[in-house]
């Protein structure tokens, strides 16, 4: 799936404390998230990417991921699946 162009975009990771960079191939996703709030509901976008762990051994929050002209930070810890081969990440504009 990472190597089908048409399901994966090339992107590259920056390191906050190092500012390293790696070139990593995503698959983004953008849900909508549901939050309560009293009575109401909020509905508000996210972005979402899946990493090979191969490719990004250990992102941090706070490290910089460039798709295309979109920068974005990740926020909040990155969750690995159950198999430990893909990283979840969750991202917000930079």
């Amino acid at each position: 799936i990472f190597a089908n162009a048409s399901m994966a975009a090339p992107a590259l990771w920056i390191s906050a404390t190092t500012s390293e960079e790696r070139p990593i191939r995503v698959i983004v996703r953008a849900p909508d998230r549901i939050t309560d709030f009293g009575a109401g509901r909020l509905v508000s976008d996210t972005t979402m990417v899946d990493v090979r762990v191969a490719d990004l051994p250990a992102p941090r929050p706070g490290d910089l991921i460039v798709i295309g002209a979109d920068s974005h930070v990740i926020q909040g810890e990155p969750i690995r699946d159950r198999e430990r081969l893909i990283w979840t990440l969750d991202l917000r504009p930079a």
